[in-house]
């Protein structure tokens, strides 16, 4: 035996949780049917648009950090764009880009 390493018995007290919020709980929150939905946004340095929804098709573009565009619509992990400074539409990745969320109280 090469030796034993004796470590303290700590003593854990139970935590009290918060309370879970149900589905009917959190749609209160994000339902906000008055305002039109919030565009998204390049969270990485820079995102290429391309012609399809592949890495292999034509660069159309790039776009740039905090850039603004509108999806159309979704294939996988694409999305289908328009940027709205240019009006070039094809296809980004959806692994560089977020949309804002809000959460409306009542």
């Amino acid at each position: 035996m090469l030796g034993a390493l004796a470590l303290p018995v700590l003593s854990a007290t139970t935590a009290s949780a918060a309370p879970v919020a149900t589905a009917a709980t959190v749609a209160s929150y994000n339902s906000c049917p008055d305002l039109p939905p919030l565009p998204y946004e390049v969270h990485a340095k820079a995102v290429t648009i391309r012609s399809e929804a592949t890495t292999k098709s034509t660069a159309l573009g790039v776009l740039y950090r905090s850039h603004k565009f509108t999806v159309h619509k979704k294939s996988g992990n694409w999305l289908y764009i328009t940027d709205k400074t240019t009006g070039v539409n094809g296809w980004v990745s959806g692994t560089y880009v977020y949309r804002d969320v809000r959460m409306c109280l009542s």
